[in-house]
């Protein structure tokens, strides 16, 4: 997972399931005052949830949101230039 987080090529498919799956690792620790069924699936609902994990979890878990809020930053400018 770490090595498909910190390539910029991530399709939007990938950043997703990278999104999901920290977000069951998350759940009970970090995301408790979410629904327990949660998934993020619009890109301000992703920039949201992957806050809340960086304001309420560890270290090795922060770092992960951060690459990917990053990632998620830059596609979206991507995304809203071409438009």
């Amino acid at each position: 997972m770490a090595a498909v987080e910190s390539t910029i090529e991530l399709s939007a498919q990938e950043l997703a399931r990278a999104v999901d799956a920290l977000v069951d690792e998350c759940r009970v620790e970090s995301l408790w005052s979410y629904r327990p069924d949660y998934y993020p699936r619009t890109d301000p609902e992703r920039l949201q949830v992957l806050e809340a994990i960086q304001e309420r979890s560890d270290l090795e878990r922060f770092r992960r949101a951060g690459r990917l809020k990053a990632w998620l930053s830059r596609h979206s400018k991507d995304e809203s230039a071409s438009s």
